[in-house]
């Protein structure tokens, strides 16, 4: 089930990333980020609330953690993903986001001295370089010319935030239901976004921005399925295999991204999809067949 949940994050996360790219002119980033968690709050707290006031001693007592959790993830993440993706290419994006599984998997190893199995390192290896393969469209060429710019730093720091976010869930109070978690990281993060958006709107011309239908249908999807559902099926399957385990599939990002763009934009699928499409699913298989084999012989 865990394995299930983080396709469909994934899937989310796209998503996300296609819509960001196509608001770029449409809504300043950190309001962006904004109005998509203030609308995830308010579509989440009917059905939370009552949970938020049981668990309110919880949320006090582990508030250094919690805080920790809603600035990197909430906050932070989002944030500097929509601030790159004013000023980078989605190959970059995509390319530096594939750097997370690497990331957690070096920061687990150092700080919690957790075993890597050969398979796992094989895996991580074989989907990166089924990332390469689509980003790079084939060609060695495309990855020697790659150099950074203002966005692709904003999408390093959205890596490091996503990293560190990942790590620390281990920390997160196995006692607090996860609804509440989530409903109190958004709110949390949100908090943490008002004065960067008041700062925001004093160098940007309001008038710029009109909300329209399009805007709003846009705001709906990012507030419901890469915030509310994300995270939460990310949270659960992060608690059940691990950081290391779960940030793999991330690099399933390009995957989708290929597909969305195939069936919404008419794009044709090429050799160098496919190819780096199996070595994804092989890297993901080998990374994770150890797991799987072990919770079926202790069923």
């Amino acid at each position: 089930m865990a394995y299930i949940l983080l396709v469909l994050t994934v899937l989310f996360w796209a998503g996300n990333f296609v819509l960001a790219r196509s608001l770029v002119d449409l809504l300043p980033p950190v309001s962006m980020a904004s109005m998509r968690w203030s609308l995830a709050f308010i579509l989440l707290l009917p059905f939370v609330y009552s949970r938020l006031w049981r668990d309110r001693l919880l949320l006090i007592k582990h508030w250094k953690i919690i805080g920790l959790l809603s600035a990197f993830g909430v906050a932070a993440f989002n944030t500097s993903v929509y601030l790159g993706v004013q000023h980078t290419t989605a190959t970059n994006g995509a390319l530096l986001q594939s750097f997370i599984p690497i990331m957690v998997l070096i920061l687990c190893v150092i700080f919690y001295k957790e075993k890597i199995s050969t398979r796992q390192l094989l895996g991580v290896c074989f989907s990166f370089v089924g990332v390469l393969m689509i980003i790079a469209k084939g060609q060695l060429g495309m990855l020697l010319a790659f150099s950074l710019n203002q966005g692709d730093v904003w999408i390093l720091v959205s890596v490091s935030c996503w990293t560190i976010y990942s790590v620390l869930l281990r920390y997160k109070p196995t006692q607090l239901d996860g609804l509440s978690f989530l409903a109190a990281s958004i709110f949390i993060g949100n908090l943490m976004l008002y004065p960067l958006v008041y700062w925001e709107l004093q160098y940007v011309d309001i008038n710029s921005f009109t909300l329209n239908w399009e805007i709003g249908t846009a705001v709906m999807y990012l507030a419901i399925f890469p915030s509310l559902l994300a995270y939460f099926f990310w949270n659960r399957a992060v608690a059940e295999v691990g950081a290391a385990k779960a940030s793999l599939f991330i690099h399933l990002l390009p995957v989708f991204g290929t597909l969305l763009a195939t069936l919404l934009l008419g794009e044709t699928m090429q050799l160098f999809h496919w190819i780096g499409i199996i070595l994804i699913f092989i890297g993901i298989y080998l990374a994770i067949i150890t797991d799987i084999l072990r919770r079926s012989k202790s069923v």
